[in-house]
């Protein structure tokens, strides 16, 4: 295999493109949409609620979780120094629990659980803690796609609801989905030297199997289901405020 980009959407290392390829664009923007739905599902929505919300996801997941993420061997092949990479997710982190505890205490106290577990959480995922035990797909679903919808709803209802937990079975699933699909990616990307084979179709067709034939569907439907995703966050929240 010739040399890859570590991710589809990694900028060329070096300078500010390293903070570009860190924040995983499509994938914050994706997580971020959650929030916005869970926000825009509850009733009485307010702009001011609805950018703490956002502000404390991108801070914990944006920019720490990814941090402490390239922390692990720089799989996003970044030259972002090991301390700073620690400042940022020390920074961004503290900075989002800040905000859990600004809206436990002006919004609801349901909120407290929910700081507490966001908080472990990001960290236990990212640095594999406990053997690992939090680094799977199940978990992945849960924090990166059903607790931030979930939290975003509590954060402007101030209440749990059947409505706001379907919603988060939701975006659990479609967080399943994405998992699936980005670790086939990232394997072939980041750890496969040569790839080789071919595929014989009926009738005698014979295709080669490449680096390219094993990401550029998973990685087309990712696009796909970030645009839809993002286009659906947008779109309650444009109906909510108007």
């Amino acid at each position: 295999m010739t040399e890859r980009r570590s991710a589809f959407y990694a900028l060329q290392p070096g300078g500010w493109r390293d903070y570009v390829t860190l924040l995983h664009p499509p994938y914050t923007l994706w997580h971020l949409s959650y929030v916005a739905i869970g926000a825009a599902l509850a009733p009485d929505m307010t702009a001011q609620r609805l950018l703490v919300a956002l502000a404390a996801f991108f801070l914990a997941v944006g920019i720490g979780a990814h941090a402490l993420d390239e922390l692990h061997g720089h799989p996003l092949q970044t030259r972002i120094s090991d301390r700073t990479l620690i400042a940022l997710s020390v920074v961004s982190i503290g900075a989002a629990v800040a905000l859990g505890i600004y809206g436990t205490l002006a919004y609801t106290p349901l909120l407290a659980p929910l700081v507490v577990t966001g908080g472990f959480i990001v960290v236990a995922y990212n640095l594999e803690l406990f053997g690992g035990a939090f680094h799977s797909d199940l978990w992945f679903a849960l924090a990166w796609g059903a607790f931030p919808l979930l939290a975003a709803y509590v954060a402007v209802a101030e209440r749990i609801t059947v409505e706001a937990l379907l919603a988060a079975v939701f975006a659990g699933f479609l967080s399943l989905a994405q998992r699936r699909l980005s670790t086939q990616v990232r394997t072939v990307r980041r750890r496969v030297e040569t790839v080789s084979g071919t595929l014989e179709l009926a009738g005698g067709e014979r295709r080669e199997i490449s680096a390219a034939t094993l990401t550029q569907a998973p990685e087309a439907a990712l696009r796909a289901m970030t645009i839809a995703v993002a286009s659906l966050a947008v779109s309650l929240v444009v109906l909510r405020l108007t």
